[in-house]
């Protein structure tokens, strides 16, 4: 099987995670060696685990940046599947991503794509032309119940692009019901 690059990107909501989280279990079953890496932000379910909302778990290595995410896996003798959760929120990962699938290394990401005030993520759009798949995730609009590709933010005072929360500070939203889209 050729290597890959898989990348689950949407809103918030949408099941990137637990589609991530499912990836690497078939990676287990063919006793791959995986390395997951997730945002040291990201504390919302564990500060050690990729977790879904739905509760499925796999232990992760916390980094702020690629060049933890580099010297993490340098100190390793070999591995066969680098896991991504939440991509977005990790500075220069893609550079690190990248090189890792040139060098014949499985990649698997769950990110978003587009901020709250829908402006695309740079890390997330770096990856994108490398990607040998992309599911575009959806989840459900909080006001009319179509289709969500979008993340609302509730309360826009606050200004940074990347705030973590749940559903306290966030909901999914269809084209129609999302302010950054209409123009």
């Amino acid at each position: 099987m050729n290597h890959q690059f898989v990348v689950y990107a949407g809103c918030m909501f949408s099941s990137k995670t637990t589609k991530l989280l499912m990836n690497i279990e078939k990676y287990k079953y063919q006793n791959k060696k995986i390395v997951a890496f997730k945002p040291k932000i990201d504390i919302r379910y564990s500060d050690d685990e990729i977790s879904s909302h739905i509760g499925l778990k796999y232990k992760a290595v916390c980094v702020e940046n690629g060049g933890a995410m580099l010297e993490y896996l340098q100190k390793l003798d070999s591995f066969d599947v680098v896991a991504v959760d939440e991509q977005f929120m990790i500075k220069d990962s893609s550079d690190v991503l990248i090189w890792l699938f040139k060098n014949t290394i499985n990649v698997l990401v769950s990110t978003l794509d587009l901020s709250y005030a829908g402006k695309p993520f740079h890390e997330t759009m770096k990856i994108m032309p490398y990607a040998t798949h992309v599911e575009k995730c959806t989840s459900v609009c909080t006001v009319c119940g179509k289709d969500a590709f979008y993340t609302h933010r509730k309360n826009i005072d606050e200004n940074d692009e990347i705030v973590v929360g749940g559903f306290d500070k966030y909901e999914p939203r269809c084209y129609q019901h999302f302010p950054y889209i209409q123009g």
